[in-house]
């Protein structure tokens, strides 16, 4: 299994208001649809139960993908638990907000995998090379959106 990856970026919004945002699931469109697009929504709106499944965005692919939220700690942290190409792949991400003087905030998204398929499993450095790059470019978007208000 590979190991985990953490990204983080800074943002110079409020640790309260950072988290509020990130924890309306909708929202994470916004800075994930370089990775996966056609997202649907389901539960509530915001918080534990909050669902979303999204399409991969490859040249070709039927991947589907389905994130919930399973736990939400205001303002500390929120915890979703992943599973796409088809089952075989399980994932578990977590957002750390952390509160910086001058009423910034430091955002850490790391992804766990507790499930990969077989495939995988033979060069797990190809999968966190990837996650990492792709989450990084999420975390940019995301700074980008919170400091545009």
């Amino acid at each position: 299994m590979p190991e985990p990856v953490t990204v983080s970026v800074e943002v110079a919004r409020p640790r309260q208001e950072v988290f509020e945002y990130v924890d309306v699931l909708a929202n994470h469109e916004r800075w994930m649809d370089h990775l996966f697009k056609d997202w649907r929504f389901e539960g509530p709106r915001r918080g534990v139960g909050a669902i979303a499944k999204a399409r991969v965005d490859a040249p070709g692919s039927r991947e589907q993908a389905s994130f919930e939220v399973v736990e939400s700690s205001a303002p500390e942290r929120i915890v979703e638990r992943g599973e796409s190409a088809h089952g075989k792949r399980e994932t578990r991400g977590t957002y750390r907000f952390t509160a910086l003087e001058g009423g910034r905030t430091r955002i850490e998204f790391e992804i766990e995998w507790t499930r990969t398929p077989r495939s995988e499993k033979i060069a797990p450095f190809v999968s966190r090379a990837f996650m990492s790059r792709a989450n990084g470019k999420g975390m940019k978007r995301l700074a980008a959106l919170l400091e545009k208000g």
